[in-house]
């Protein structure tokens, strides 16, 4: 199974900048650390959003859940990076109740 609307999918400047990208986020839990060590940058953030739309695009959801919100979808897989690397990520989408567009919730490193 695909994204649902996987070509319409929103990253939103702030997920990336305050949340990802951000050491300083209560939540970040090492994410900005991982991210920052493949080339991507606070001040430059369209390329991780790109990236990560890339890979919803690009590969099958793992796992969806129904939550209070709506349905969120895991999907797994490898991005571009500015370094050349490939590391395997893990996105969390949620497509909110009421609306087709799937949007991130969060992006993290990820073990096979």
């Amino acid at each position: 199974m695909n994204l649902p609307n996987a070509p319409c999918a929103v990253v939103e400047r702030s997920k990336i900048v305050d949340c990802i990208l951000n050491p300083a986020h209560p939540e970040n839990g090492g994410k900005a650390p991982f991210f920052f060590s493949l080339g991507f940058r606070r001040n430059e953030w369209e390329p991780l959003a790109a990236a990560l739309l890339g890979l919803a695009e690009s590969h099958h959801v793992a796992k969806n859940v129904v939550s209070r919100h709506g349905r969120k979808y895991i999907v797994d897989g490898r991005i571009r990076t500015p370094s050349g690397k490939a590391p395997m990520v893990r996105t969390v989408w949620i497509v909110d109740a009421g609306r087709e567009k799937p949007r991130l919730v969060t992006a993290y490193p990820w073990e096979e």
